[in-house]
């Protein structure tokens, strides 16, 4: 369930198109939102900033489709989700794609003190799993929340996570990272 002042503030947008209850929407959900990206892009950050943005015009555009069914950054987290996923088929990145190529373009793009170990070892991951443990560790979303973000079953998204999580200990050891 939304939280009061989160549906207050979407009621003031829909009826009243309220841009200023949008942008205190947009205040409270800009750090998550961007972070979301930078994690699913490895770091960065200008199509990190690209993807944020877009996905708040679509909630504004859209913002009469929330119920107050789930939370609203429930909400805004599917769109998100749905805004990187239209990006990678858009871009039809797959996993055959030359990765010489892949890390030309993500070297070069990438801002250099975001470049850290952990996107390195995100990197392994299948998106799916990228995007289910960055939900999970990073953002602090709970199994039923991950599922409502992705449309994935949770017992699916159980499956990501674990999978996930073992590559990445993999990853971490094999490169001198201790537990």
């Amino acid at each position: 369930m939304a939280t009061a002042s989160d549906i207050s503030l979407v009621a003031q947008v829909a009826v009243f198109h309220n841009k200023r209850a949008f942008d205190q929407l947009v205040r409270k959900y800009q750090s998550p939102v961007r972070r979301f990206f930078l994690n699913q892009t490895l770091g960065d950050t200008q199509l990190s900033d690209d993807l944020a943005q877009d996905t708040f015009v679509k909630a504004y555009t859209h913002i009469t489709s929330f119920k107050g069914m789930s939370g609203f950054s429930t909400w805004l987290f599917r769109i998100a989700y749905n805004v990187f996923y239209d990006y990678k088929r858009a871009q039809h990145i797959t996993d055959d794609i030359d990765t010489q190529a892949l890390e030309g373009r993500h070297a070069a793009s990438v801002d250099p003190h975001l470049h850290m170990d952990v996107y390195e070892a995100l990197r392994i991951l299948k998106p799916d799993e990228r995007a289910c443990i960055t939900l999970q560790l990073i953002d602090g979303l709970p199994i039923d929340k991950i599922a409502e973000v992705t449309r994935i079953a949770p017992n699916t998204v159980k499956s990501h996570l674990a999978r996930g999580k073992q590559k990445l200990a993999t990853y971490l050891k094999a490169n001198g990272y201790d537990q």
